[in-house]
């Protein structure tokens, strides 16, 4: 059956996909492939934001105490910290600041999360903490301008509604730490955004009292976190995890959590940050390497931005060592890139997202369908995904669609042309097939360290199948039909034609060969 677009928008796309993407440590980012993976995703997708752990621990350098004339003082040193921003912002990419983890000359215990040991325990001394934020918040302002720095969301903590992110997962606790450092940062400036609670699924009860709390203790709030995630248990195998899924559908539903949960408190119309999102939350997790994952969460890319301010993916890159150093290149890291800057399905996915337009013509179960400006059109398109692994999907998904496509345009400032007769064509595609570095990796026989020529294989095994024509409009339409293969994401973008091409053109002469309109040569001509 196929569908008609409307002409008309029924609505716009929003940036709340790319607000935001979540990062590996924060110093990481003083590495120079970090650097340059960074700068190829702004290239093709340009996240707004990026998020990540560690900005307070102590391999950023921040909290430095020492003694002095017999007494124990406090230096704050930003050397990594403006290092790592200013390759940021070089990029185009502004911080979306986590405030953690707890520097070890501060904490009040021993306790710490992933193999670089962020200090997970609450400060020993509440006036040192509020210090070091304002400090810290201070130097952002004084370094980048405050209009900028007011840009910049400043979350308090990261999940402490878990043990293994805070000491006791002691929510009285947390609602002091943010208490002391949302008041710390509006000391700086009342203008800066400050939020939280930044909890994990699951943990929806920690949100009325969050409310409750700060609106009993005049504490300032301007914006609600949280997670969403959608595996189950984990099923550890050595180097890796395996874990069920949960339908995608989840997703968008833990998205809309925070709005229905606080509705009718002082925080409902707040916006809502889901500052990581993925389908698992393991980093060592095979299925985010394959075309099956950008298949999944489509939907979720197209739908999200109706839910929530923003939803941030978790995370832009493969270099990530909360579990310790990848022990190979495809290891089941979170990243749309590899370590090796491999292009991952799901990378294509967001690739495809950046090539929309902002009209939205139509939504459905399969296919988005939107409108730039110019009028082009650009569709993206999936197909379904089983998560149980029993109910196998058919290998040919078809959709069918009348599209609206508009007369060309013309240059800037001169009228559109005649009602086109013709539209333009272009389709990028990844699947089990095609862009699918994983499953060339696996062929490869998986190797943990693959020679340079290795990987340039891989990275051109890694690109979208990509194809083209012309197709007919009749009466301002084109009938679109696709065919997607086994966990397909497609991309098709549509142009109206205008044809420029010269009256004398004639194909048939490419090789020299006579026309109609020209007469075979004589005789003498020919010897």
């Amino acid at each position: 059956m196929r569908i008609t677009v409307p002409a008309q928008p029924v609505g716009r796309l929003t940036d709340a996909w790319r607000h935001c993407v979540g990062t590996g440590r924060f110093e990481l980012a003083l590495r120079r492939d970090y650097q340059d993976s960074l700068a190829l995703i702004q290239r093709d997708i340009g996240f707004r934001h990026i998020r990540g752990h560690g900005l307070l621990s102590d391999g950023v350098g921040v909290h430095r105490p020492y003694q002095d004339q017999g007494e124990r003082r406090v230096h704050h040193a930003f050397t990594y910290v403006d290092q790592v921003i200013d390759a940021y912002l070089g990029v185009g990419v502004r911080p979306f600041v986590e405030l953690g983890f707890m520097p070890s000359g501060l904490a009040s215990g021993d306790q710490t999360v992933f193999w670089w040991q962020g200090n997970v325990t609450p400060p020993r001394c509440w006036s040192e903490w509020a210090d070091l934020v304002r400090a810290t918040v201070a130097h952002l302002v004084d370094r980048y301008g405050l209009d900028e720095v007011r840009g910049w969301p400043i979350e308090v903590w990261n999940e402490p509604n878990l043990t293994d992110f805070w000491q006791g997962a002691d929510r009285d606790a947390y609602h002091r730490l943010y208490e002391v450092t949302a008041h710390a940062v509006k000391e700086v400036d009342a203008g800066l955004q400050v939020g939280g609670p930044a909890i994990s699924p699951g943990a929806d009860d920690w949100l009325e009292p969050f409310a409750d709390f700060v609106t009993a203790h005049d504490v300032p709030v301007d914006f609600v976190s949280r997670h969403a995630y959608t595996s189950g248990p984990a099923q550890h195998v050595p180097f890796g995890t395996h874990q069920t899924l949960a339908p995608a559908s989840s997703l968008l539903e833990q998205f809309a959590a925070p709005r229905r949960h606080l509705f009718g408190t002082a925080l409902a119309e707040l916006p809502v940050h889901i500052t990581e999102f993925n389908s698992s939350y393991r980093p060592d997790n095979p299925i985010h390497d394959t075309a099956f994952h950008a298949a999944y969460l489509a939907p979720v890319l197209a739908a999200g931005g109706d839910l929530v301010d923003s939803f941030s993916y978790w995370t832009f890159s493969d270099m990530f060592e909360e579990t310790g150093v990848p022990t190979a290149l495809f290891h089941g890291g979170f990243g749309l890139l590899t370590h090796q800057q491999i292009k991952k399905p799901t990378y294509h996915l967001y690739a495809f997202m950046a090539r929309l337009g902002d009209e939205v013509l139509a939504r459905g179960a399969d296919h988005l369908v939107t409108r730039h400006p110019d009028g082009r059109v650009a569709l993206l398109a999936w197909a379904p995904v089983d998560v149980t692994g029993h109910a196998p999907v058919p290998d040919r998904h078809p959709v069918a669609l009348s599209v609206p496509v508009g007369p060309a345009t013309k240059a800037a400032g001169r009228p559109a042309g005649p009602e086109a007769t013709s539209a333009f064509l272009l389709r990028s595609s990844v699947s089990e097939e095609a862009g699918n570095a994983w499953a060339a990796w696996s062929e490869m026989g998986r190797p943990r360290s693959p020679r340079p020529d290795q990987l340039d294989t891989l990275r051109e095994a890694a690109e979208p199948a990509r194809s083209h024509r012309a197709l007919p409009v009749t009466a301002g339409r084109v009938d679109l039909d696709l065919t997607l293969a086994r966990h397909e994401v497609t991309l098709v973008e549509l142009a109206a034609v205008r044809d420029e091409t010269p009256p004398w053109w004639d194909e048939a002469r490419l090789l020299g060969g006579p026309t109609e309109r020209t007469p075979p040569p004589d005789r003498d001509e020919r010897s």
